[in-house]
């Protein structure tokens, strides 16, 4: 560690700089534990559901078509699935949709 100054003048020229430096540190390190106690509170998001069925936006709403989970042409109207679920309605004929190719992807085409 370095030594200090030994003479008055120069001791207390050191002094209000090291005061201000640790009410620097101190707002730094205040900063970096609010950040870090804000970053511990957020969740993380739920895994988006690995099939889609978009619903029609007539009165019914039937099935229109069923998607991958993550494609890019699903739109507000669908709710997730499960892969049974998807390959049911495939198989009753809800129509695939032409981008993510769902009926590949479960081996039905």
């Amino acid at each position: 560690m370095s030594e200090l100054p030994p003479d008055l003048p120069r001791l207390r020229t050191v002094v209000p700089y090291l005061r201000r430096e640790l009410v620097r540190a101190e707002r730094a390190l205040t900063i970096v534990e609010e950040r870090e106690a804000l970053a511990a509170q957020r969740r993380p998001l739920p895994e988006p559901p690995a099939w889609l069925i978009e619903r029609g936006i007539e009165v019914g709403r039937l099935p229109v078509r069923v998607h991958a989970g993550g494609c890019w042409d699903a739109r507000k109207r669908c709710t997730g699935m499960s892969m049974d679920e998807a390959r049911r309605a495939l198989a009753e004929g809800v129509q695939a949709c032409p981008h993510c190719r769902p009926d590949a992807a479960l081996g039905m085409e």
